[in-house]
């Protein structure tokens, strides 16, 4: 069987693929309350070619068969190394799989929709023939949440119109107009921060990578660079619209429908529903955007102690603030990397800010030697995302999307290269208390940090927590059912090991496992400063224990009575999602 092209609608066709969905969700609702398990191919059950072409006229042909690119010719590598060319496959995900957890594998069907009637007629159909029904914005999912073999994949990437709007009231409400956009379920960061940002000179937060989906950061309550002063990305969101388990189209806020619109603020993609369009508010633009790298290397184990204990006091000292994000990284190499972002300062504010530590190093050449001296680079923020503008100053920061046709527009920092396709080994996150960072436990942080760095290389993303950014941030991410670790954490401690791309072929690295061991070492000594904090949902272990509690803390309660109300049947399950404890590793069978 074989869809293609854009079928002419007549009449008796509308009526005969209401009357086949119609008929099928009539018998299968019975079934699929029985049913312990979703249907695969070849099974009792698995819809009939007629059935399946009743889907294809319901969404206007836009149902297919996936397949797989060629993955062994000459342009292979090129190809698998563009985050634009595998978000536009329906068969591939950004990354490649997960040592011993799972591997990108491609649904059976795929409806490319373009509109939330195409996914509510999608939706109905899983539901109706009791089907595996998996989601796909960009594909950036680390726990694979949108890959499932013999599944049909519901994939927004098409729906990614951009409104900007001046003075925005979400339906309902009678709050005062605010500036905020509207974004399509398959929009990426990367085209929303050159409407906003670019286009309409104000700024709205969302993720660092440019090819990330809005809505799978959104749903995750993600973070950008300069989530320090402007907060997760979740608490910005003012409407929702959604097409739920029952195969309805809602429009939710904070007066419509309220706990699901609070659900949909941090409780996980592809578990309430198909989100296909939110709107987020916008934020005054600063005047600037910049960034710092340095880095410094010790010449002994004790040195970088104290080196460790010196950047520490800085942090605390000058940096911990609303103007500086993103990281601090230590390894076993004995070297301390900054790559920190700001926003609002110049550049001479911003190298004043480290040169303590400048100093400090200066001060004792015999025990550290600068690897990478200070750079300090910054600009007007309108132009952080011009493609001009990087394509004649920096260069080589940046790599564009080289594919024929292609928007000379499109383009992804070379700095996140190395996660395109990635097959991770490892990952591992905890929230990093800010009371840490007092005087008298620095010593603590300092001794767990040094302890973990001589297992694996240890990052402090600052940016992903909120101490220390402005109260209207912080009581915002309240409002969400993230855990609420985040509210207190200065920093979001991230532990990781990733290979190459395994789209084409096979075998992890030899060492991969014995790679993992070291980096779940260094968590175990890391986590002697900060024991029982969470996890970042987006950014963790696939193994993660007690995972409820790490990533909702005393939230979850309330969002698995959210879950039970839009999705008693559990149509929408991913890997650690909530409700997921009900089923399989694999999302066919249901255990409980």
């Amino acid at each position: 069987m074989v869809f293609s092209g854009q079928p002419i609608m007549k009449r008796r066709d509308i009526l005969r693929a209401s009357l086949t969905l119609a008929g099928a969700a009539a018998m299968g609702v019975a079934a699929k309350s029985a049913a312990s398990r979703r249907v695969r191919p070849g099974e009792p059950g698995w819809p009939s070619d007629e059935e399946w072409s009743a889907l294809n006229r319901a969404t206007n042909g836009r149902l297919s068969r996936v397949s797989l690119p060629k993955l062994d010719g000459p342009d292979a590598k090129t190809l698998l190394s563009n985050p634009f060319f595998i978000g536009d496959e329906p068969g591939l995900t950004q990354s490649s799989g997960w040592l011993d957890a799972w591997r990108s594998s491609p649904s059976a069907y795929v409806v490319t929709a373009e509109s939330p009637a195409d996914v509510a007629a999608a939706v109905r159909f899983a539901a109706a023939h009791n089907l595996r029904l998996v989601v796909k914005g960009r594909g950036h999912s680390y726990l694979g949440a949108s890959s499932a073999p013999d599944s049909l994949l519901i994939w927004t990437r098409k729906m990614d119109a951009i409104t900007v709007h001046d003075a925005f009231v979400p339906s309902g409400l009678s709050a005062a107009p605010v500036p905020a956009v509207s974004v399509g379920a398959g929009c990426m960061w990367l085209h929303a921060y050159q409407a906003v940002t670019v286009g309409a000179g104000r700024y709205v937060q969302g993720g660092g990578c440019t090819t990330v989906g809005v809505a799978g950061l959104v749903l995750g309550n993600g973070f950008g660079s300069f989530s320090k002063a402007f907060g997760a990305a979740a608490a910005s969101l003012l409407e929702a619209e959604i097409v739920t388990a029952d195969g309805a189209i809602r429009t939710v806020n904070e007066a419509r429908e309220p706990d699901l619109f609070w659900a949909l603020k941090g409780g996980g993609g592809g578990t309430f529903g198909v989100v296909t369009r939110l709107t987020l508010a916008t934020h005054q633009l600063p005047d600037t955007f910049g960034g710092v790298n340095l880095t410094l290397h010790a010449r002994s184990d004790d040195a970088f102690r104290r080196l460790l204990a010196r950047f520490v006091d800085l942090y605390a000292t000058n940096l911990f603030n609303p103007h500086w994000g993103e990281q601090a990284r230590a390894g076993p190499d004995n070297r301390l990397q900054v790559s920190m972002v700001f926003q609002g300062l110049s550049k001479d504010q911003a190298a004043a800010a480290f040169k303590p530590l400048i100093d400090f190093a200066g001060a004792n050449q015999a025990d550290y030697e600068v690897a990478s001296s200070l750079e300090v680079t910054g600009g007007p923020a309108r132009y952080l995302w011009n493609a001009w503008a990087l394509r004649l100053f920096a260069r080589s920061a940046v790599n564009f999307d080289s594919r024929s046709g292609a928007s000379w527009t499109d383009f992804w920092w070379s700095g996140t290269s190395g996660e395109v396709g990635a097959f991770w080994h490892a990952y591992a996150s905890a929230w990093m208390p800010a009371a840490l960072l007092e005087p008298q436990n620095q010593p603590q942080l300092v001794d767990a940090w040094f302890a973990a760095s001589r297992h694996w290389q240890v990052s402090f993303h600052f940016n992903k927590g909120l101490a220390g950014a402005p109260e209207t941030a912080i009581a915002a991410a309240r409002n969400t059912p993230t855990n609420p670790d985040v509210l207190t954490a200065f920093a979001l401690a991230i532990i990781a090991d990733v290979g190459p791309s395994l789209f084409a072929s096979g075998a992890p690295d030899p060492d991969a496992r014995a790679r993992a061991d070291r980096v779940k070492a260094a968590m175990g000594a890391l986590r002697a400063a900060a024991p029982e904090t969470g996890a970042y949902l987006n950014e963790c272990d696939y193994f993660q224990e007690n995972w409820q509690q790490a990533f909702w803390g005393p939230n979850y309660p309330r969002l698995a009575e959210i879950k039970k109300r839009y999705d008693p049947d559990g149509l929408f399950t991913v890997h650690h999602g909530v409700g997921s404890e009900s089923w399989s590793a694999d999302g066919f069978t249901r255990t409980g």
